[in-house]
């Protein structure tokens, strides 16, 4: 199984744009295709300082996909190839 992670923090724009676009391209796939995990630079201090100025960061299977902004195709590609 894929492993997508979206890492952003609470009242985020960008994050919440980010996260509709993973949940619409995530709702095409095949259900337990991919398991989605969201975390927040709040609450992990490494996280926060890898991270701060790049949210929302998507990383597929611990490889870093996208950050700032998420494009759905360039997703849904990047998923088809996991």
């Amino acid at each position: 199984m894929t492993t997508l992670t979206l890492i952003g923090k609470p009242d985020c724009h960008l994050c919440e744009v980010a996260r509709e676009v993973v949940e619409t391209v995530v709702a095409e796939l095949p259900e337990d295709a991919i398991d989605v995990e969201e975390l927040s630079i709040l609450d992990d201090e490494r996280l926060y300082a890898q991270w701060w100025e790049k949210i929302p960061v998507v990383l597929i299977d611990g490889d870093l996909h996208a950050h700032w902004r998420v494009s759905p195709d360039r997703l849904r590609a990047a998923l088809a190839d996991a």
